[in-house]
């Protein structure tokens, strides 16, 4: 079943002051606006000076700042996640995928989580260096570190700084576990690294599959790879001996909930072993960010889709409760569930969960640091 998308003008556009930018400017990319993050005392607009000047500028392009952290490995204590522990290479995601909830965590740097999210990019350039550092520590225990949590690892930027390769070499080295989610293909570039891994209990990778629709995809999450790509990644991992799963998330009431079965049975037969859904999240920006983009390339879906939401999370777009933040409450949310649950069963997923090894770790040798006896 595919989705009929409305195709903008090209200079179309929300109004300016509601921080709209036209279609031709913001192409390839997932938001319509670049609102002023929530934390700015002053909103910053373009003006129409009535000569149409404002649809005349230069596409946007993608701009990256090099950042060294003062720390990589970054700690929770949600009870909604199986880690406690992850890191993430970079701030901001090119894919643009309109419904990312770390969209709002560029409002800390200034920025907008909107087009300023997916284009003004922020790379950890010491990253393998710091987390050298920090497994060196003498207190540090080991644990299964995620990657690809909030933004992605293997987002377009990291095939100009390699810094997945560069982190995958570390753990590597000090036989220490990862877990990787991801919607890239790019990740087949270190299938070396995770394939020795693997044979050590040390790696597996997920990839997330939102849709089977090509032009859903295109218009929702216009850099992350193509759908069909994504299933012959997991094919691909599969076949080098990488445990591999599929994460059907987001799961879109009325827009992509009715492709979850397809999507399980197609990563099924390219060999994953494992898989997990969650529900749409809408934090903060996004709600606004998202119910733009239905209203826009969705009209005819626009209501139902955001009615379905708020059946799934008490009345609201967005409720951050635990226990339920990830996969919704009420009847529908509880139907996606149940669904989930047969299909797994039916296909033989999750019957065997792999379990990363923390027993080979060895705490790399820092230089002038002496080695430990024990």
């Amino acid at each position: 079943m595919s989705v009929d998308l409305r195709k903008p003008e090209k200079h179309e556009s929300f109004p300016l002051e509601a921080g709209g930018v036209p279609a031709e400017r913001r192409r390839g990319r997932g938001a319509l606006t670049n609102r002023s993050g929530r934390f700015e005392p002053i909103a910053y607009q373009p003006v129409d000076d009535g000569w149409g000047s404002v649809g005349d500028l230069d596409a946007l392009s993608t701009q990256v700042q090099e950042i060294r952290a003062k720390a990589i490995i970054t700690r929770n204590e949600s009870p909604d996640i199986g880690f406690d522990r992850s890191i993430n290479p970079y701030r901001g995601c090119e894919h643009g995928c309109v419904y990312c909830f770390a969209r709002p965590t560029h409002a800390f740097m200034g920025l907008s989580p909107g087009l300023d999210f997916e284009t003004r990019l922020f790379a950890k350039v010491n990253a393998a260096e710091q987390l050298k550092r920090e497994l060196a520590h003498p207190k540090y225990k080991p644990a299964t570190i995620a990657i690809g949590t909030n933004t992605d690892p293997y987002q377009p930027i990291d095939r100009q700084y390699g810094l997945m390769r560069d982190i995958l070499q570390v753990l590597d080295e000090a036989n220490h576990p990862v877990a990787i989610v991801t919607k890239s293909s790019l990740v087949l570039r270190d299938i070396d690294i995770l394939s020795s891994m693997a044979k050590r209990g040390l790696a597996k990778v997920a990839l997330s599959v939102t849709t089977l629709d090509r032009k859903l995809s295109r218009a929702m999450e216009p850099r992350a790879a193509a759908p069909e790509k994504r299933l012959e990644t997991v094919a691909a991992l599969t076949e080098a001996g990488i445990p591999t799963s599929v994460m059907v998330a987001p799961i879109m009431p009325g827009l992509t909930d009715m492709e979850m079965e397809r999507i399980l049975e197609r990563a099924s037969v390219a060999g994953a072993k494992e898989a997990g859904y969650v529900l749409l999240r809408l934090p903060l920006e996004i709600a606004d960010l998202f119910t733009e983009w239905l209203e826009a390339n969705c009209p005819d879906r626009a209501a139902k889709v955001l009615s379905l939401m708020r059946q799934s999370r008490g009345g609201k777009l967005y409720d951050a409760k635990w226990g339920e933040r990830m996969v919704g409450d009420g009847p529908y949310a509880w139907m996606i569930g149940r669904r989930f649950e047969m299909a797994v069963q039916r296909l033989g997923l999750n019957k065997d969960k792999t379990r990363l090894r923390t027993d080979l770790f060895e705490a790399p040798v820092l230089p002038g640091q002496q080695m430990r006896l024990f």
